[in-house]
């Protein structure tokens, strides 16, 4: 079953030489149930698919679907919560009048404590909304989006300006949320984080879908290793090891590999009994399939 159903979606925005296509045919489905991260170069289309799901606009051309309707109707909008990249939050309300007021907006909402500790706010709930930090207002953004009891959560970059305490709090939260059965979309830039928590993983440029799958296939997709040391082997001996794809030399002597077969890589310097220090083996990462994905 799908939460979200986008079929041959085109969104165009001004005319003539002017005239900019933000979405081009695209079709995307989001399982019911499931955490999924939208990646993507800025100006792939993802902020402008987000506003097609919440109901913000409408496409030129093709059928946006969220639980089975049109999300511009009043009968879908009050089961999505959004969490956008920049949110007006009401800067004189505290932290718990704000989520109050939000609350109030929607027919069966969590409860107000509950959703303090979940978004880690407990702490701040007397201060003022104009008092806090970037990162506490980024958790104060997330905890309107989820305090109206959401089926579908959009969520636009939501760990921006957050210390690392507060990221590992959000992905603790997020994981209680799909847990519970809500359909979660996502995009970011902090790739290691959709690599470690997502189920499924979508890459999108120019308007269109490039790649889909979890995130062990699309790192399966670009294949290979990492091969990291020092040593006094300089670039163009490198270049020539077996299997080698891609070399770099920094300035300290450390080589950094790109190769499918990393076992014939190291087997040739053990017998050469070139000396290396420092080795560092690693399989291909979501970020290495991104960037060959979108390059």
């Amino acid at each position: 079953m799908n939460g979200i159903e986008l079929q041959e979606v085109s969104k165009t925005f001004g005319a003539g030489s002017k005239r900019v296509t933000a979405l081009d045919g695209l079709n995307l489905h989001i399982r019911a149930g499931e955490l999924t991260a939208l990646l993507g170069p800025n100006g792939a289309g993802k902020t402008t698919a987000i506003s097609l799901m919440l109901g913000l606009a409408a496409p030129t051309r093709g059928q946006v679907r969220v639980l089975g309707a049109d999300p511009r109707q009043d009968t879908v909008r009050p089961r999505i919560g959004s969490m956008p990249q920049e949110s007006a939050i009401p800067q004189a309300l505290t932290v718990r009048e704000a989520a109050a007021l939000f609350a109030s907006f929607y027919p069966a909402p969590l409860a107000v404590d509950e959703v303090l500790k979940l978004t880690d706010l407990q702490g701040a709930a007397n201060r003022r909304a104009g008092a806090l930090s970037g990162g506490q207002k980024r958790r104060l953004a997330f905890a309107l989006a989820v305090v109206g009891n959401p089926e579908i959560l959009l969520i636009d970059e939501p760990t921006t300006g957050m210390d690392a305490g507060s990221r590992l709090a959000f992905w603790d939260a997020m994981q209680v949320l799909r847990a519970s059965g809500r359909t979660i979309l996502l995009t970011t830039h902090y790739l290691e984080e959709a690599q470690r928590s997502a189920d499924r993983v979508v890459v999108m440029n120019a308007g269109q879908v490039l790649a889909d799958g979890t995130p062990e296939q699309l790192r399966a997709q670009v294949g290979g290793a990492r091969v990291q040391f020092k040593s006094d082997l300089v670039l163009a001996e490198l270049q020539r090891l077996p299997g080698v794809e891609q070399a770099e030399v920094d300035a300290h002597g450390r080589a950094d590999l790109r190769t499918r077969t990393p076992e014939s890589l190291l087997g040739e310097l053990y017998r050469r009994q070139s000396p290396f220090t420092e080795l560092e083996v690693s399989r291909a990462s979501l970020e290495d399939a991104f960037l060959t994905l979108t390059s």
